[in-house]
């Protein structure tokens, strides 16, 4: 009879919740909570991600780069010309240099790109016309390293492209950064490919090879012509690759077409009155060692522009090094969602830098899944407080009914908030085998404990 009795008050005290109490989502008043449980649909989850909510930001060490924004330090004022006087010759003798086609022109260091992308206006702006066919146009120069930088997308190497493949590559670039890739490309300051004129002539001059070929009187026009009294005596010189070249001035403008040589990059003219080359000959040693001056004064600068971009790069290193251990430590404040009940792992989701986490987003990398053996899927919970201080107890639980597989993709959907609680309750089966388990040793001490004392 004892033992019958001791069975009965187990039973009766299992059925009425206290021998086994697991959590679980009550709407209404609840002592001083009040609980309102909306289910989880697409209007709901938009309703839901209206509130207000900015995801925290990583430090601005984590978007800077050791790039500098000035340019390399200059060579320096340059020595004046040098001048040599001559003696007049009997004859001139012609000497030309080979036919030369380099090909199309090609970008390079120095020159001056302009990016025109569509710009839109207003509607009454366009309604007068006022922004007919008017675009957005950037300049961007191709620095030493042969690339220019564009903004939202990055560093674009053009140096020895010809224009088309430029347009090109430009396209690409703006297709992976997502960006509208409607532009046009053209250059607009020819800076790396030059002929330099000196001598008889008006005004020394350099003069950029542009998209078009640069013939020999064109170079002779823009220095201001050839000024020589005597034209019998006075010849054009061509230095190019350590050669040198002859046209007499007389046989220049005979009509034979020697006015339409062909220049190339680095190219360097000397109009002369005078037989003897020695002063030709110390106007090109003089831009050769120029050449040479600027090539190590540009080696130089790049040197000291990689040691500096090295020492920004190491202070970069640094700091986010030095973040990144106070974040292991927990000496960054962060945003957080809390997982209990029937989830593969209790534990807080620590909500991304910059980025928006989702309901699936928690239960499917922290939490380690929801176990379908224990876990009722039909009662998924979101449980947000309110947001409102004089409604501090108000608690909105968005639930979520996972029996029809297709609504986690509603998980995906749904954006979480700091301090979000996400609850999955236990299966009616589950509850009771967990009872069982709890009064199982009773049911074997009680009678034990009877028949020692009878």
């Amino acid at each position: 009879m004892r033992i019958l009795t001791s069975l009965i008050l187990t039973l009766a005290l299992s059925g009425c919740g206290a021998i086994y109490l697991s959590p679980q989502v009550q709407p209404g008043t609840t002592g001083t909570s009040k609980v309102r449980v909306l289910p989880i649909t697409a209007e709901t989850v938009l309703a839901a991600n209206r509130s207000a909510y900015r995801p925290q930001t990583l430090p601005a060490i984590f978007s800077q780069t050791a790039g500098t924004g000035g340019g390399l330090r200059g060579a320096g004022a340059l020595p004046p010309a040098a001048l040599q006087a001559q003696t007049r010759p009997a004859t001139l003798q012609t000497r030309l240099p080979p036919a030369a086609d380099p090909g199309p022109y090609r970008i390079g260091v120095g020159d001056v790109v302009l990016l025109a992308t569509p710009q839109t206006g207003n509607t009454v702006e366009e309604l007068s016309g006022l922004l007919a066919a008017q675009n957005r146009r950037q300049g961007y120069t191709v620095q030493d390293d042969g690339a220019i930088a564009i903004p939202d997308v990055g560093r674009i190497q053009l140096a020895g492209l010809t224009l088309e493949e430029a347009e090109a590559e430009v396209f690409q670039r703006l297709v992976e950064n997502q960006v509208d890739p409607a532009f046009s490309l053209e250059i607009s300051e020819f800076n790396s490919r030059r002929v330099s004129i000196g001598g008889a002539v008006k005004t020394p001059a350099i003069a950029p090879i542009t998209l078009t070929p640069l013939y020999l009187d064109q170079v002779l026009a823009a220095a201001g012509g050839v000024t020589v009294a005597d034209s019998d005596y006075a010849t054009v010189r061509l230095y190019r690759d350590g050669s040198l070249y002859q046209i007499p001035l007389a046989e220049l403008y005979a009509g034979t077409g020697l006015q339409k040589v062909r220049l190339l990059d680095g190219d360097s003219l000397f109009v002369d009155t005078e037989y003897e080359l020695g002063q030709a000959q110390a106007y090109f040693e003089e831009q050769i060692r120029l050449s040479e001056f600027r090539q190590r004064a540009r080696q130089n600068a790049l040197a000291e522009l990689t040691s500096e971009v090295a020492l920004r790069r190491a202070g970069l290193q640094e700091a986010r090094a030095n973040f990144s251990s106070r974040l292991g430590l927990g000496a960054v404040a962060r945003d957080y969602v809390y997982l209990t009940g029937e989830v593969g792992n209790q534990t807080r989701f620590a909500l991304p830098f910059e980025e928006r986490a989702s309901l699936a987003d928690a239960l499917y990398n922290e939490g380690g899944g929801i176990p379908t053996e224990t876990a009722n899927v039909s009662e998924i919970y979101v449980l947000r407080g309110a947001a409102d201080p004089r409604e501090f107890g108000a608690v909105t639980a968005w639930q979520l009914d996972a029996r029809n597989a297709a609504n986690l993709l509603l998980a995906t959907r749904f954006e979480l908030r700091p301090d979000d609680v996400i609850f999955v309750a236990e299966q009616p089966v589950t509850r009771w085998g967990r009872i069982v388990r709890q009064i199982t040793p009773s049911l074997i001490t009680t009678p034990a404990s009877v028949a020692a004392r009878n």
